[in-house]
């Protein structure tokens, strides 16, 4: 048996659940159809319901297989489409709340540049022995060299 791509997949699943669905659908119709004197009906009923276990079972089979990768739904989106709502608006509001935190962690990250680059200053400023150090710090913590004041000869 060829290999079958992660598409392939994806149209197998999709076309199970479009199966599962029909046979939902028609064990509906069936059970509306119901005669509880009439033998046919129960056999159809019951045909309809094998039926049904049988493309559950196949779609199961399926969705575990160990080649099978299908989306990993967030739970959350589940409860917000549960809910009612539109899974788009939640998106939306996933990529902004996403935003703002980078915008956050961008600002704090600028913030404790600037605080390194400060105290790398006065460091040298006051402890000028330590500039050697200072500077490899600072150039490890992302910063650059030219931050640290120029080394003072000693005249």
């Amino acid at each position: 048996m060829a290999p079958v791509s992660q598409a392939d997949h994806h149209d197998v699943v999709e076309r199970q659940l479009k199966n599962v669905i029909q046979d939902l659908y028609q064990l509906m119709i069936q059970v509306n159809a119901y005669d509880l004197a009439g033998r046919p009906t129960r056999d159809v009923l019951e045909s309809s319901v094998t039926e049904l276990d049988r493309t559950l079972e196949k779609i199961h089979n399926t969705s575990n297989h160990p080649t099978t990768q299908l989306p990993s739904i967030p739970p959350e989106l589940l409860q917000y489409v549960d809910n009612g709502r539109n899974p788009d608006i939640y998106t939306r509001e996933f990529v902004e709340l996403a935003r703002k935190g980078n915008q956050l962690m961008k600002g704090k990250l600028e913030a404790f540049g600037s605080f390194r680059d400060v105290l790398a200053e006065v460091m040298v400023a006051g402890l000028p022995e330590l500039r050697k150090d200072v500077v490899d710090v600072v150039v490890k913590t992302g910063g650059h060299e030219g931050v640290v004041g120029k080394e003072e000869k000693a005249s």
